[in-house]
């Protein structure tokens, strides 16, 4: 995972309020390229919008072809447009909102739920053809036990709450978050 400087975090910030308003206003994403080093690493990235405290919308990927900071413009562009818990943010939703980037490590697999740190990893689980992932931030902010984690991030996937004790693969990864 790349140590991105608070420059770079407000930059990306900024990438990302800019593709969705103009996205929402024009249709189409800035193409602005950027030389900074750091943002231009391959790291996955989660980009989540809030309103009013709020979750609106949140997309990511674990892995990227392109910069980190092409990757962070396409999630927020998603998570206005694209997220199916919620209709697509028109002009009236961008006047009031802010914005939560989650820059991933890789994914790694764990033979054992002892493996998680609650507030440290985020957790993918995949069973059969179900799959589902909590960021780490989600487990702190609901003030979740690991069990209980595990549980919710199973429920999301459409698993039922305790499969993940049995048959299922279990991920997990680190994530720096910035708002």
């Amino acid at each position: 995972m790349p140590r991105l400087t608070d420059d770079d975090k407000k930059l990306l910030l900024m990438l990302a309020r800019e593709a969705i308003v103009t996205y929402v206003r024009e249709g189409i994403t800035p193409a602005t390229e950027l030389s900074v080093p750091s943002l231009c690493e391959h790291y996955g990235c989660f980009v989540c919008i809030k309103k009013g405290g709020e979750l609106r919308g949140c997309i990511g990927n674990f892995t990227s072809s392109q910069p980190l900071y092409q990757l962070v413009r396409e999630m927020a562009v998603s998570a206005a447009t694209r997220d199916p818990r919620f209709y697509p943010m028109t002009s009236k939703d961008i006047t009031d909102f802010s914005l939560e980037i989650s820059v991933l490590s890789p994914l790694e697999k764990i033979s054992s739920p002892e493996q998680i740190t609650v507030g440290t990893h985020g957790i993918y689980i995949e069973k059969n053809f179900f799959r589902g992932v909590l960021l780490p931030q989600v487990a702190t902010e609901y003030g979740w036990d690991r069990d209980t984690f595990l549980m919710q991030t199973c429920v999301k996937a459409g698993l039922k709450p305790d499969d993940w004790r049995d048959g299922a693969d279990i991920y997990i990864f680190s994530a720096e978050v910035f708002s």
